[in-house]
């Protein structure tokens, strides 16, 4: 089993890529972001940490973390932001590597893809096979994030300013994806990359 991360920007078209290969291969796909979401429910391994960092008033009526709310509070606050990411981003990498683990053992998949933005600041180079890089020209992922999200400029002009230059993104991946246009141009890219490992 091949396993490769997806990383790129705000905006890059990072969905419309992994909606392909989940179409096309025979492949698990994890993305971070939903993950450690998953992870900070009741009962699961960051639900307790968190509480007892925030206290209970991050409960939303159901019991549950308001993840608005504590996103409110570590926005605030860049000491509790560092202590909240210390205990979500391991927990992550650890359901993540004990998930390849899993599926190298059981055979039943080709590849797997993770999906996050932080991959190259998190590691995970260290543990996938290889890393592509969704790249799209910087003024494409503004026009995509003002009619897809609605996001104001200022939002996505902070959002780009707090992630990796498209120099660090390049010089740490293996495979760049410009997907600045046409998106079929961008897939047969992946399936001629693809088609290297037999799929």
């Amino acid at each position: 089993m091949k396993t490769i991360g997806i990383t790129g920007g705000v905006g890059s078209g990072k969905s419309a890529i992994l909606d392909f290969l989940k179409e096309n291969c025979n492949c698990e796909i994890i993305i971070a972001d939903i993950l450690a979401k998953d992870l900070c429910k009741r009962g699961e391994v960051c639900f307790e940490p968190l509480v007892n960092l925030l206290s209970e008033k991050v409960l939303n009526e159901d019991g549950e973390i308001d993840r608005s709310l504590m996103a409110e509070m570590i926005f605030k606050d860049d000491d509790l932001r560092l202590k909240v990411n210390a205990i979500i981003h391991p927990a992550v990498k650890e359901y993540i590597i004990n998930r390849i683990d899993s599926l190298k053992l059981s055979g039943t998949k080709d590849f797997l893809f993770l999906e996050a933005a932080l991959l190259l600041d998190d590691g995970y180079q260290d543990i996938l096979d290889e890393i592509w890089y969704i790249y799209a020209d910087r003024n494409v992922r503004i026009e995509r994030l003002k009619e897809s999200r609605g996001y104001s400029l200022e939002k996505i002009l902070d959002i780009m300013d707090s992630q990796l230059s498209e120099e660090d993104f390049r010089n740490n991946t293996d495979f760049t994806i410009d997907n600045s246009g046409d998106l079929c141009e961008s897939l047969n890219r992946i399936k001629e990359r693809l088609s290297e490992y037999g799929c």
